[in-house]
């Protein structure tokens, strides 16, 4: 890849601004309001999922393409892949609806939880409140936001906004400055992403270094590059309470089965 991970950062959220454009002059924000009251995101499902301690706390990933490998599964139906995930144990299932670079869409989504009744992330890069009713309107009990991607005038707006359509929000930083941003927001769930968005280089250490800083009270969340079960028992050991984990499923022959290994594995 020849473009700097710090360019396509920057790249995606434009792209995202575009989009979110034209879907809002397909379907006004007062008509998405409406169909948004409609559902009801089950409030707290989340946290209680992943403060669970009788069990390895899993965010089960459904994504099709990442930008670092691409596609990761020709074949791919979400909610199959999602039923798969909720009856291997998922604590939580995470669903990409990014278009362009993951070939996520919201109607994945919306399948995937007409299939499933585990608590539902909409993992996107959330720029706009507009984006926050989608991800009621489709479904989904959780948002991402990401804090790279947005100034934490926007970060603190977009999370108080989404406590106020009853979304729980997972918040995800990478260094010790974002992670402060994050508690200064007053975030409750933390992901500490061993990806580095500027150099698409993941390091699993990163979660290492952070989780000092993150406070008892405050559940923290691995991402990204996690692969064995003693990923999952070291991380654990330090204070972690849940993994996102996606590529690894997504390229084993049946994601349900490597997830049920995996937590069988990390017990």
């Amino acid at each position: 890849m020849t473009q700097t991970t710090a360019d396509l950062l920057a790249t995606i959220v434009a792209g995202t601004r575009r989009i979110v454009e034209v879907r809002e002059q397909r379907e006004p924000r007062a008509e998405l309001e409406r169909r948004a009251l409609t559902r009801r995101p089950r409030a707290g499902r989340l946290t209680a999922a992943l403060s669970r301690t009788d069990r390895v706390n899993v965010i089960a990933e459904c994504k099709r393409r990442a930008p670092s490998r691409g596609v990761l599964r020709a074949s791919y139906d979400p909610a199959a892949i999602a039923a798969g995930y909720a009856a291997a144990g998922a604590a939580a299932i995470s669903v990409l609806t990014e278009p362009t670079f993951f070939d996520g869409a919201l109607e994945h989504l919306e399948a995937v939880r007409a299939a499933v009744g585990v608590p539902l992330l909409r993992k996107d890069f959330i720029v706009s409140e507009y984006q926050l009713l989608e991800a009621r309107a489709a479904g989904a009990d959780a948002v991402l936001l990401i804090v790279a991607a947005l100034d934490i005038a926007r970060l603190s707006e977009l999370h108080g906004l989404a406590a106020a359509l009853e979304l729980e929000v997972l918040v995800e930083a990478h260094d010790a400055v974002e992670l402060d941003r994050a508690l200064s927001i007053g975030a409750r769930i933390i992901g500490v992403n061993n990806r580095n968005l500027r150099t698409l280089e993941v390091d699993v250490h990163a979660s290492d270094t952070l989780i000092a800083r993150v406070p008892k009270d405050v559940i923290a969340v691995s991402e990204s590059g996690l692969r064995t079960a003693d990923d999952l028992q070291r991380l654990r050991a330090l204070g972690y309470r849940a993994f996102l984990i996606g590529e690894r499923f997504m390229t084993a022959d049946d994601p349900g089965i490597a997830l049920r290994e995996l937590i069988e594995q990390a017990k």
